[in-house]
Formats: C-alpha cells, structure tokens, sequence
C-alpha cells in the first residue's frame, strides 16, 4: 500500500474535530435582577464575594452545594471547590470568550463536576450551552466586600509559605474600596494620589447618555466642590461615569453627594424632549472621553 493511501485512509478513520466558534455578547448579564452589581464586580472591586443559589435542577443532581461568587480567586482561576464541596467561581479572569456569562455558568458546571478538593479545568472557548442566567436562581447580590482575599483560604491554608506569599501579592494589589448605599453599583475608592467614584447605570445607553448630557449642558454633572468629571467606561452595555474626587474625605462623605446627583440623574433621565444645542455639544463632549471596556 502507497503511503500516500495510508495517510488517507487514516484521515479517513479520524473523527472530525468540531470547530467552535467565539460569539460577542454586548450585555452578557441582561435578564440578571442585578444586572449593573455584576457589572461593578466585574470590572470595578478589587476583592468582593456574594453567595449564589443553584438552579432547582442543578440542585436535583449535585444537592445543595454552597457557591460564592468572587471577584478574583488565585491565578485568576475560573474556579475552584473545597474539599468540603464548596464552590467558588471567579468573576475577573484571563482567559474568556466573547460571552462572560456562558464562561461562569460553564466553570460552574466544572466545578460542580470536580472531586471536592479538586482541580477544576475550564476550556477556554466553551461552546453553545447553558448561560449564568440558565444554572443560578436569580436575585439581588449580597455582596461582602473584603480588605484581604482570605476569604480565599481554609482555616491552615495560611500555613504554606507558598500560599502565605501568593496572598500576600495579591493583598497588595487591592485598593480600599466602599459600596455606596447612595445608589446601586455605586462604588468610591482611593488611590494613591485620588479618590474616585464610579457608578454602572442601570439604564440603556442612549437614555443614560442623553440625561448625562443634560446635566453636563446644565453645569450639574459634578459630585460638589473639588471634584472633576473624569469620563465613562462602557461595561458590558452599560455606561459607566466616572468622577475624580479629593483623596482625603471617607467613603461616608460621598453618600450625601452621590444621592443628590443620583436624583438630578433620574430626573434628567425623565425628560424626554428633544436635547438643546447646550446639551447635544455637551453630548459630543462626553463621548469624547468614553472608554469602551471589554
């Protein structure tokens, strides 16, 4: 037999390997009651955690497991489950396809397919099949926010040097970080040389832009005094403004001033007329200064 017939023969015999193809979801958290909150999550906290509930089916097959969400877990893993059954499932990682929500609710379904104390391996491109809106009982996050990702850890983890400096890295990298009860997914934080506050609108994008417009035309986009308007992130269909505030002032001395705006916000977000020309330069100028994250 001629090698070349060999060779083709065995092509033959070879399964075919299914190709999977990447999709782009704008708005991969649409449907979720807390659509902006996983938003913030994803893109704004440094360390946060939230308990999730398991889909009546899901609980069916595996028993009522105890999965948290976290922002971040070690090496970025997608997720990870404890010896004692737990799962955690990370929110911020590397490695991801075009649809966020399909990754989370697939290292879920690894995690829970994991041995308890296991390693869980997540592909990078997962393929059709069931989204975080399809594997979770919807509701509103109750979200903890963390100075330290021990939360991360059993009770003796801490003993393994190796683990003891992992987090003493990762430690380092967070930034103090408050969750304002001014609005929802509102969030202050300082850094070195500033504070800021940052706030994923809850409302479709040419709506919140217009009334962001509004505002700016009518010289009340500002948080008060000292603060300057430093521009918006568009996160995952949502926009999100961003202000430069003094470094000193607490967390709490913002609430006051986020309240307020958050009213003069919904109602510019009311007005429906036509934008005037103050408005639609202001318009252009936000734009200007519009960071698409992804």
């Amino acid at each position: 037999m001629s090698k070349r017939r060999k060779n083709s023969r065995s092509a033959e015999a070879a399964p075919k390997r299914q190709k999977l193809r990447d999709v782009f979801v704008p708005r991969p958290f649409e449907g979720l009651a807390d659509e902006a909150e996983w938003i913030a999550l994803r893109e704004l906290v440094p360390a946060a955690s939230a308990p999730l509930r398991l889909a009546p089916d899901l609980v069916a097959k595996y028993g009522e497991r105890s999965v948290t969400l976290a922002t971040v877990l070690p090496m970025a893993w997608p997720a990870m489950t404890k010896p004692d059954g737990r799962v955690f499932v990370g929110l911020q990682r590397h490695v991801q396809s075009g649809d966020i929500s399909r990754d989370l609710a697939v290292a879920l379904l690894s995690a829970l397919e994991t041995e308890p104390g296991g390693t869980v391996a997540v592909p990078a491109l997962p393929g059709e099949g069931p989204r975080l809106q399809d594997v979770l009982v919807d509701g509103a996050l109750d979200v903890t926010m963390h100075d330290t990702f021990e939360f991360w850890l059993d009770a003796d983890a801490a003993d393994d040097p190796n683990v003891k400096a992992s987090l003493e890295r990762a430690n380092a990298s967070i930034y103090p970080t408050v969750r304002l009860a001014a609005a929802k997914a509102a969030y202050w934080c300082r850094v070195p040389e500033k504070g800021h506050v940052r706030w994923v609108l809850p409302d479709d994008e040419d709506a919140a832009l217009n009334a962001l417009a509004r505002l700016a035309g009518a010289g009340e986009l500002l948080l008060g005094d000292g603060t300057k308007f430093a521009g918006m992130f568009r996160a995952h269909g949502r926009l999100v403004p961003v202000w430069d505030i003094p470094r000193e002032p607490e967390a709490a001395d913002w609430e006051a001033p986020v309240a307020d705006f958050a009213k003069r916000y919904t109602d510019a977000l009311g007005d429906e007329s036509p934008l005037d020309a103050t408005a639609r330069r202001a318009k252009q100028g936000l734009l200007g200064r519009q960071l698409t994250l992804r």
